[in-house]
């Protein structure tokens, strides 16, 4: 099932994509998408009803972020080992954890607003995790069971806040707009090998990243399972698993976001974001 929100931003609905790719409003069933509304239990029932039985929504309009609010959203650093390789690091031992401040949750279509000042923001084309139930100390192979669904998220980044500015990677990664997530929240039963999708960012029309969840050093599962090791992962919580190879740090020369460029941004099975970048007012 592909799940979404839509609307204007504070007033957005919850849906499904039918099997002719037409939106169906959940509003009469779910008050919206996010923590106990997006456990494996709450989406199963979700997934019962005849989406031919919803209304048809025929001018749905913007689509807003697939999850109204995120209790966390952690994110795995260095994961691809051609980026780590770009970046000029080892291939890490267990997974570099960080966050994003949840306030930069945004639309997959929204624009991007470039923080007033900023030189260095940068593009990260990512697979995105939805949690679906309580996981705390889970082991590998029951790490999946734990999954909600999936998501495309652009992790975008300061790199001159993240790597300058002292402190944590979260600096560089939470301004407002900075975690476009979706379209859809795809639930896991329709993505069978989480390290199977190809994923891709288009910077203008010119493709900048191009890899599949295979070069990843960490998996889906791995990483869930690390996380759960040091804390309780709650239904709704979001990660996004790191990006390939492409960002515009590793360019030579570097490549940072201008106002008027567009990111175009899929992974395989998930959907397509689309963001234009503007200057600050």
């Amino acid at each position: 099932m592909k799940f979404l929100r839509f609307g204007d931003p504070g007033a957005e609905r919850p849906g499904l994509l039918d099997g002719d790719g037409r939106v169906r409003d959940l509003g009469g069933v779910v008050a919206d998408f996010a923590g106990p509304t997006v456990s494996t239990d709450a989406l199963s029932e979700l997934a019962a009803i005849d989406p031919a039985d919803l209304p048809l929504v025929e001018a749905p309009g913007r689509i807003g972020a697939c999850l109204a609010h995120v209790p966390n959203f952690f994110c795995i650093g260095l994961n691809y080992a051609k980026h780590a390789a770009e970046a000029g690091q080892d291939a890490p031992a267990e997974p570099i954890v960080f966050s994003k401040a949840a306030s930069a949750l945004a639309g997959p279509d929204d624009p991007v607003t470039i923080p007033a000042g900023s030189e260095k923001t940068d593009w990260e084309v990512e697979l995105g995790v939805v949690i679906g139930r309580e996981a705390y100390r889970v082991n590998t192979a029951e790490a999946l069971a734990h999954v909600a669904g999936y998501c495309v998220v652009n992790d975008l980044s300061e790199r001159s806040y993240q790597l300058d500015r002292g402190g944590q990677w979260i600096k560089g990664k939470s301004a407002p707009g900075f975690g476009p997530v979706g379209p859809w929240l795809v639930t896991a039963d329709a993505v069978p090998d989480p390290q199977a999708l190809g994923l891709s960012l288009r910077l203008n029309g010119e493709v900048v990243q191009e890899s599949t969840t295979a070069d990843m050093i960490f998996s889906v599962a791995e990483i869930v399972s690390h996380l759960s090791e040091f804390m309780v992962l709650q239904p709704g919580d979001v990660i996004a698993t790191g990006t390939p190879s492409g960002v515009g740090m590793g360019m030579r020369p570097q490549r940072f976001l201008r106002p008027g460029d567009v990111m175009e941004l899929t992974v395989e099975g998930l959907g397509t974001q689309r963001q234009e970048a503007r200057a600050a007012p």
